[in-house]
């Protein structure tokens, strides 16, 4: 009889993590990182073979998660629109990588950014645009959770609501009660994110048509 293998115990599902230290007043005024342009990151989308289809929903990405932070932005908090946009437009940028090869694209597109651009903050919305570990402290970390935000308003390359897109998702990815369940987590954290962010913006973030860009007024 051959020997029992031991159990390794399961981690959880979403770890909980504790919280990336606060930007200063003196950083969070100008970023103090290099933010690349719209072109940089199409030159980047080239150097890693960026399909067409990705493009195109990472560019509806990115005008979602702009008109959020812009409308932060008009309220005072300390974001810069530049970084969104280019952590918005680069966080699928290993997505066609891990379909071919296996790996988690946030976490590989996050070190592919940092090691591009420099730019931690940035980096930071790719590896997180999937599922926030912390708490989801808008004014804080508003850059991350606004790209998170726009990927979760965007199918293929549709702004459609919350709820659409995890349809979609269950229906294409749903294959087991494990990949269910995490599916619905990441569900709900959306839509507690964007009820925030309706709330601290005074918008109701459901309701808007991002492709009139109609957010900011």
């Amino acid at each position: 009889m051959q020997p029992m293998r031991p159990v390794i115990p399961m981690a959880p599902m979403w770890p909980s993590l504790p919280a990336p230290p606060a930007p200063s007043p003196e950083t969070s005024r100008r970023p103090p990182w290099r933010v690349p342009s719209e072109a940089r990151c199409v030159a980047l989308w080239d150097r890693f073979e960026m399909p067409e289809h990705i493009r195109a929903h990472s560019a509806k990405v990115a005008l979602v998660a702009c008109q959020v932070a812009e409308a932060g932005k008009a309220l005072g908090i300390s974001v810069c629109v530049e970084t969104v946009r280019a952590s918005a437009l680069l966080h699928d940028i290993a997505k066609a990588y891990c379909i071919k090869h296996g790996g988690h694209h946030g976490q590989l597109g996050g070190a592919w950014a940092m090691a591009a651009t420099g730019n931690p903050v940035l980096a930071m919305g790719v590896i997180h645009h999937m599922y926030w570990p912390f708490k989801a402290d808008l004014r804080r970390f508003l850059t991350p959770l606004a790209v998170l935000y726009g990927d979760k308003r965007v199918a293929h390359d549709q702004i459609v609501p919350i709820e659409h897109r995890f349809d979609d998702l269950l229906e294409r990815y749903g294959k087991t009660q494990e990949i269910r369940e995490r599916i619905a987590s990441t569900n709900k954290q959306a839509k507690d994110i964007e009820n925030a962010l309706s709330k601290l913006l005074e918008k109701d973030l459901n309701a808007h048509d991002f492709d009139r860009r109609r957010l900011v007024d």
